[in-house]
């Protein structure tokens, strides 16, 4: 479940399935989702994300409903974090892995503890991430460690992300918190704008054809199966390019 606590002008969000390290299924997309609005709504002025337990995201749940119906799920929710009018913060508690890593650069800062990684394993199950992941990522973290995400299945930790400027702070939720309290005193038209127009700012051309019809294909293939198989069997997977 996602559990809503309001501090003032500050409202926390957190994924509370710890069973499951976080991860996101279609349920907890719908629900992040329509939390984000009702704090908006609710005239939260910032808002914190963050897991229960000792990891932030570890992921889309793998074993629960995942077509068509979870990834649309997933951006929705994720297409309202970025185009909510106040800040969003990303407190990165524990690993944020594949969909983790997505929400966590949906926000739009990112502060992180010292068991904090990120990493965007679709190589090693045969899917995608959509066009707006790739490009985000290289223009937050730069081009070389987006590389490495997505080409290498590498890991960032906490001191490569900082490094990389994917990560703002070092610290805890309470910092976080803090951090945000901070913000909420700010001016919230300004916020609004400067949100807006750095949205703007990051957004490129729309993938062609080609890149959209590349994106789905790795959705539809016998080896985005076959990856999933050879996790439930806990074996390693043999990718066929089909």
């Amino acid at each position: 479940m996602i559990h809503s606590r309001t501090l003032d002008d500050v409202t926390l969000l957190t994924i509370d399935r710890p069973d499951r390290r976080n991860a996101l299924d279609l349920d907890h997309c719908v629900a992040l989702h329509r939390a984000v609005d009702e704090a908006v709504a609710g005239g939260a002025r910032v808002l914190v994300v963050t897991g229960e337990g000792t990891a932030f995201c570890s992921g889309a749940d793998l074993g629960g409903v995942y077509g068509e119906a979870f990834r649309a799920a997933l951006y929705g929710m994720l297409g309202a974090i970025t185009s909510a009018p106040v800040p969003v913060i990303a407190a990165v508690n524990g690993p944020a892995i594949g969909a983790g890593t997505q929400l966590a650069i949906a926000a739009d800062l990112r502060i992180a503890g010292p068991t904090a990684r990120f990493g965007v394993p679709t190589a090693k199950l045969g899917l995608a991430v959509d066009f707006w992941t790739v490009r985000r990522l290289a223009l937050l973290a730069g081009g070389g460690p987006a590389r490495a995400l997505l080409l290498a299945c590498d890991e960032l930790d906490l001191d490569a992300a900082e490094r990389a400027g994917l990560v703002q702070r070092r610290g805890g939720l309470d910092d976080a918190l803090a951090w945000a309290a901070k913000l909420a005193g700010l001016a919230p038209l300004t916020h609004a704008y400067n949100k807006l127009a750095l949205e703007r700012a990051l957004e490129a051309d729309a993938p062609d054809d080609e890149t959209l019809a590349a994106f789905e294909r790795c959705w539809a293939s016998d080896d985005f199966a076959e990856g999933r198989a050879a996790g439930a069997e806990r074996r390693p997977p043999r990718f066929r390019g089909r």
